[in-house]
């Protein structure tokens, strides 16, 4: 197998532009502790994660800048942090530090050369070819994925929602603060029964029947300028999108956060709602089981921490440009 050198491939890449089409056999991904072409990657069919859902995760993006010609990878480090601890609850660990893997991550773009907004994909996986469910005397690895990536729910005028009749899964039997792969069935029961019921998401209730999240989202209400988000004590994800907006909405906006247990119903007199996450971004609801959230628009509120949120991830306000790493 053919072993691509961090500096050479960097140094060779080709600017890769919005309108190109993505080869993915030749794209370029860290695997096996090196840099490889992704058609030149294989896992064995028997190896654990695959079987057993026993791996971790993380989505990263990364923004193009135009006005800057440049593409800023977003609070790196965090995730890098989050799936270390993630990592952790399934016994296994990062072979290197949150700030080595955020530089490899950059040398990882600019190898594959992306002028557009990006999706990275790190994953811990459990990598022996063995059967046997644990989690115990397993070795485990890496692997760095990269693709163009725009919007993942499709719905530019607000998104319609439903309570899915799947409950989120609880800290006592799937952990919800750690992004295991085994665990987003979960989700994507919830996704797919909304999906095939006409709506654009799901809202998960957890099992005391308070509000958790999307099916891969965190969720947000808004009542008379108060921003009120569901606890982590709720089953929630910690997202790193969630503390980005709560620090927008109280050191930008100057309006008050309020995180507590939400109530379904809550859901349907709020003045606004809406949901974020690394994938989903930044999408208001409008809808939720057929009612109309607040004049069935996007609100104020929404519109204005949403274009903050937009200029934030492409380093365009100086205040919390730290969070945003260049990759050239």
């Amino acid at each position: 197998m053919e072993v691509l050198e961090t500096a050479s491939v960097k140094a060779e890449a080709p600017a890769r532009q919005a309108d190109q089409p993505f080869d993915r056999e030749t794209a370029v991904v860290y695997f096996q502790g090196r840099m490889r072409r992704y058609g030149e990657c294989r896992l064995g069919p028997m190896t654990h994660a695959l079987h057993y859902g026993t791996a971790c995760f993380e989505g990263i993006r990364a923004h193009w800048n135009p006005a800057q010609e440049q593409l800023f990878l977003f609070r790196a480090r965090e995730h890098y942090e989050r799936l270390a601890q993630s990592a952790h609850i399934l016994n296994m660990s990062l072979p290197l530090d949150p700030p080595r893997l955020c530089e490899l991550t950059r040398e990882l773009l600019a190898a594959n050369g992306f002028r557009q907004d990006v999706y990275v994909r790190p994953l811990v996986y459990k990598s022996s070819e063995e059967i046997g469910v644990r989690l115990h005397g397993l070795e485990h690895d890496l692997l760095i994925y990269a693709q163009p990536f725009g919007r993942y729910i499709e719905a530019t005028t607000g998104v319609r929602c439903m309570v899915s009749s799947w409950r989120r899964v609880d800290d006592n039997s799937a952990p919800a603060r750690a992004k295991i792969t085994g665990t987003y069935v979960n989700a994507a029961l919830a996704k797919s029964e909304a999906v095939e019921n006409g709506y654009d998401e799901a809202i998960v209730l957890g099992q005391d029947g308070h509000v958790s999240e999307g099916s891969a989202e965190n969720l947000f209400i808004i009542r008379k300028g108060t921003l009120i988000t569901p606890p982590v004590t709720d089953n929630i994800l910690e997202g790193i999108t969630r503390d980005t907006l709560m620090r927008l909405w109280s050191e930008d906006l100057g309006l008050p956060v309020l995180e507590r247990s939400v109530d379904r119903t809550e859901l349907y007199i709020a003045d606004e709602v809406f949901l974020c996450g690394t994938g989903a971004q930044f999408s208001p609801v409008v809808e939720v089981d057929h009612r109309q959230v607040g004049t069935g628009k996007v609100g104020p509120y929404s519109q204005a921490l949403g274009e903050l949120y937009a200029k934030v991830v492409r380093a365009e306000v100086e205040k919390y440009r730290e969070w945003c790493l260049p990759v050239y």
